[in-house]
């Protein structure tokens, strides 16, 4: 085969490889959303423990990491002083522990497709908190789509079947909480030059949740747990739903590392429809027209706003494209130039 098919064939594998990151990435953020839904809700398993099942994902995560960093040397740590640690690490821990918390909580009070629903604000509020820190610029027209996508939202909500005041509160807190922490982690550890992969992430991380997740727990969870006799830790059920929490942490290291953050963000809105109709066929909940029309809305405003994120960072890569080749042109001329100087000194 010629070299024309020879390329053609590496370029449709790397587009075949970047479908099967998408493939296992949605796979495993569909299972671990489905698996906590089913333990924690109270018409399936009926453990109604959020904090417990957080901490135990936790526990699970920095057993591994701390196996695959320190004992057998899989993944390099990150050079980090306790300074920065305590400054940078430890805020971000606090912030992704209360994003957990709350986000396992709404599936007490909340439907499997009005969480995804509800999720869809997270770009809302990733850019409202990003304008507020400083960290973005506003722009109307990007003010104009968050808009649509929390009307789109607001729409949704209006028409959910099952509406529990609680369990939105729960999801919101949690959206807010998992956008601050992402700014926050541009702000305090992107900036600084530290980049952190799932591993070393939840090296870090995890353990910080962990402790800052023990004071709630003491409080509202260890009491019940306590008194109620016919507890029993299901090593089965926890452990692979540990486990799968920590295969789509791997994942997203895959797909992002493979392929972009961009890439991620149109996977999700396909995930999100996925758990919708699964939710609705299987599971069983009610998923109303109106429902399906405010996501809907909040769908496309998503959609505009990734494919606006897509045009900035190609028109970002162009212009630093230019910039290297005009710095290439001015060497090439100064070179010439002292070239022939040198050649008119020796006449």
């Amino acid at each position: 085969m010629g070299k024309g098919g020879a390329i053609s064939e590496n370029v449709l594998k790397k587009v075949l490889l970047s479908y099967a990151y998408v493939g296992i990435w949605i796979f495993l953020s569909f299972s671990v959303i489905v698996y906590n839904k089913f333990i924690l809700d109270q018409k399936m398993y009926n453990w109604p423990f959020p904090i417990s099942l957080t901490m135990i994902h936790m526990a699970f995560c920095s057993s591994i990491a701390y196996l695959l960093v320190s004992v057998f040397k899989v993944v390099e740590p990150v050079s980090m002083s306790r300074e920065l640690y305590f400054k940078s690490v430890v805020p971000i821990g606090a912030l992704y522990s209360l994003s957990l918390w709350f986000s396992n909580s709404a599936y007490i009070y909340l439907s499997v497709s009005f969480i995804q629903m509800l999720k869809a604000l997270m770009p809302v509020a990733v850019y409202s908190i990003g304008v507020t820190l400083k960290k973005d610029k506003f722009k109307s027209d990007t003010m104009a789509n968050m808009v649509s996508i929390s009307l789109g939202v607001a729409v949704a909500a209006y028409g959910e079947a099952k509406f529990n005041s609680k369990g939105v509160t729960l999801q919101l807190l949690a959206v807010a909480f998992e956008a601050t922490r992402l700014v926050m982690i541009q702000i305090l550890l992107n900036s600084k030059g530290i980049s952190l992969n799932p591993i070393t992430s939840l090296y870090y991380v995890a353990p910080c949740c962990l402790v800052f997740l023990s004071v709630p727990w003491l409080i509202m969870e260890y009491p019940l747990l306590r008194d109620n006799s016919s507890f029993h830790l299901d090593f089965v059920i926890f452990g692979t739903n540990s486990l799968c929490a920590f295969a789509l942490n791997l994942a997203v290291f895959l797909l992002v590392g493979k392929t972009s953050a961009l890439t991620m963000n149109v996977a999700g809105v396909v995930k999100d429809w996925l758990l919708i109709a699964f939710s609705w066929s299987v599971i069983k909940d009610t998923v109303t027209a109106i429902n399906l029309f405010g996501y809907g809305l909040a769908f496309l405003g998503v959609a505009y706003y990734n494919h606006s994120k897509l045009q900035a960072l190609k028109a970002a890569e162009g212009q630093k494209k230019a910039q290297q080749a005009d710095e290439e042109a001015g060497r090439l001329l100064e070179e010439r130039e002292g070239n022939e100087r040198k050649i008119d000194s020796q006449k």
